[in-house]
C-alpha cells in the first residue's frame, strides 16, 4: 500500500507569504500537532471514539462475510435505505471499486447493483422502486439512532412494498444495521426476525463505513471486504507515529490547518481526478462539514469554526469551476487526489486527420493526458497564488481505498483536537431533525412544534 502527499504547493515559496506556509510558521506550530495526536489517542485508548479500532474487528468481518456467503446469488439488486454516514460510505466504496454506475458491468446475482434510497423525494423514490423486482432484491436499512424520520419513511414504503409480493418472506430479504440492543429499528428487527449488525456505540455515523454500516453493503455487492480493513489497519498504524513525516493524517490536518487559520483559506475544495473517487468527494464533504463546522469550543466558548468543503471532479470541472479558483476570491486551498496507475490506459488512436487539434493526439493516452491536465492545474493555481497539495494513490483497490477513506477519518479528529471543538457531536443537525419531529407530530416533540410556530409568526 503506497499512499502519497505532496505539500510543496502549500509553501510560500511557491504561492508567496500571503497565501502560503513559511518554513518559521510550520516550525513553530508542528508542537500542537503533536499535542492533537496526543490528546486524540486518550481519547481513543478512552474508548469514547471507536473508528480507530474498526480495522481490527475481525469477528464483525467474520459475521459479515458468513451472512453474505449465505445470501449472494438470491438477488440482484441491494437497496440501502439510509441517508448521510448511512449511505455516503456504502456509495463511496461502490464507486471507487466497481465505478459509477453508469459503467458498472451488468448487473446480476453475481454482480448486483446497489440502489441507495437516502432522500425524500418521492418522484425519485418511485423511480428507484420502479426500477427493481421485488423478488430479486436485498434489503439493507441502516440507522445509528433507529429513528431517522427520511430512513424510517423510505423503509416503511420498502418494506410494504416488499410484503406485497413476497408476504411474510419478505423478512428473510431484509437486513438492519443499527446500534445494538437500542432504538425503534433495534426493535423492529427483534420482532420481525431480521439479521441484526451492530454500529459500535462509540463511532458516529460519518466515521462508521468501516463498521457494518459500510461493510455488510460492501460483502453484498461482492467487494472485497478484507482488503479494505487490511489498508486501514495499515494507515491506523502510521497516524500513530508522531513522525510528520510518515504520519501523513497528521501532517494534512496540521498544514490545512495552518493555511486555514493563518491564510484565510476558509474553503477547501476536495479535487479528485477519478470517476471512481467521486463517491469518495461527497463521502469526505460530509465528514469534513459535520465534524469541524461548530459553534463552541470544548470549553464552551463561542466561536463559530468551520471550513467549507467543496466536491470537484477532474478534469470535468476544469471547464465549469476553475475560472472561478485561479480568478476568483483567493479563500480556498485545494486538495487534489490523484491515481498513480490507471485500471486501463485509453490508448488514443491515431486517426491522421491532417487536423492540428486531433493529430498531436494520436498515440498518447487518456491516463497521461488526465495525470498533465491535474498537473497543469496545480501550476495555474500555484502561479496565481492558490495553495493545493496532492494526495496520490499508488493505484485504486480495496487496500488503498481502505487506508485513503481511514486517512481522511484520523485527519479531520486531528484537525478537531487543533481547533479544540468536539468533531464527533453534532448539535447543528439534531435541531432541525427535533423541527422534523414536530412538525411530523412525533409524541414529545411538540415544544419543537410550538419553536416552528414561532419562527413561521415571525415571517408573517
Amino acid at each position: 500500500m503506497n499512499i502519497q502527499f505532496d505539500d510543496l504547493n502549500l509553501r510560500a515559496g511557491m504561492v508567496g507569504e500571503a497565501h502560503g506556509l513559511t518554513p518559521a510558521e510550520i516550525r513553530q506550530h508542528s508542537p500542537r500537532a503533536l499535542e492533537a495526536l496526543r490528546g486524540f489517542q486518550k481519547i481513543s485508548e478512552a474508548g469514547d471514539q471507536g473508528f480507530p479500532h474498526l480495522p481490527f474487528q475481525a469477528q464483525s468481518a467474520r459475521d459479515i462475510l458468513r451472512f453474505a456467503k449465505q445470501v449472494r446469488g438470491s438477488f440482484d439488486t441491494l437497496c440501502l435505505v439510509g441517508i448521510g454516514g448511512s449511505a455516503l460510505g456504502a456509495w463511496a466504496l461502490d464507486c471507487g471499486l466497481r465505478g459509477p454506475h453508469p459503467v458498472q458491468p451488468a448487473f446480476s446475482p453475481r454482480n448486483p447493483r446497489l440502489v441507495i434510497l437516502d432522500n425524500v423525494d418521492p418522484a425519485f423514490t418511485a423511480a428507484a422502486l420502479d426500477s427493481m423486482n421485488p423478488k430479486k432484491t436485498f434489503t439493507v436499512v441502516i440507522a445509528k439512532s433507529g429513528s431517522t424520520a427520511e430512513t424510517v419513511a423510505s423503509f416503511l414504503i420498502v418494506r410494504d412494498w416488499m410484503t406485497a409480493k413476497l408476504g411474510r418472506k419478505a423478512r428473510h430479504r431484509i437486513a438492519a444495521v443499527t446500534t445494538a440492543d437500542k432504538g425503534d429499528l433495534h426493535a423492529l428487527a427483534q420482532a420481525e426476525g431480521y439479521p441484526e449488525f451492530a454500529i459500535p456505540k462509540n463511532v458516529g455515523g460519518r466515521f462508521s463505513v468501516l463498521s457494518p454500516v459500510g461493510m455488510l453493503p460492501a460483502a453484498l455487492i461482492g467487494l472485497d471486504i478484507r482488503g479494505i480493513l487490511k489498508g486501514a489497519a495499515a494507515v491506523t498504524h502510521d497516524s500513530w507515529q508522531p513522525d510528520l513525516e510518515k504520519n501523513l493524517a497528521l501532517r494534512g490536518a496540521l498544514l490545512h490547518y495552518l493555511v486555514w487559520t493563518l491564510k484565510n483559506k476558509s474553503i477547501q475544495v476536495a479535487f479528485p481526478y477519478s470517476n471512481h473517487l467521486w463517491g469518495t468527494a461527497f463521502w469526505f464533504r460530509q465528514l469534513w462539514a459535520e465534524s469541524l463546522g461548530k459553534a463552541k469550543s470544548r470549553q464552551g466558548a463561542e466561536i463559530h469554526v468551520g471550513q467549507t468543503p467543496v466536491a470537484a471532479l477532474g478534469a470535468t470541472d476544469q471547464h465549469s469551476q476553475v475560472q472561478l479558483y485561479v480568478e476568483g476570491p483567493n479563500d480556498k486551498v485545494f486538495t487534489f487526489w490523484a491515481v498513480e496507475k490507471s485500471a486501463s490506459s485509453g490508448k488514443i488512436p491515431k486517426a491522421g486527420l491532417n487536423l492540428e487539434a486531433f493529430d498531436y493526439l494520436g498515440g498518447q493516452t487518456l491516463a497521461k493526458l488526465i495525470d498533465v491536465e491535474r498537473r497543469s492545474t496545480a501550476a495555474a493555481l500555484t502561479e496565481t497564488g492558490r495553495p493545493n497539495c496532492t494526495f496520490t494513490l499508488r493505484k485504486l483497490d480495496p487496500v488503498h481505498l481502505g487506508a485513503f477513506l481511514q486517512l481522511l477519518e484520523f485527519q479531520t479528529a486531528f484537525m478537531g483536537e487543533l481547533l479544540n471543538i468536539d468533531a464527533f457531536d453534532q448539535a447543528g443537525v439534531e435541531l432541525g431533525k427535533h423541527f422534523t419531529y414536530g412538525l411530523m407530530g412525533r409524541p414529545g416533540f411538540d415544544a419543537f412544534r410550538e419553536r416552528f410556530q414561532d419562527y413561521e409568526n415571525r415571517r408573517k
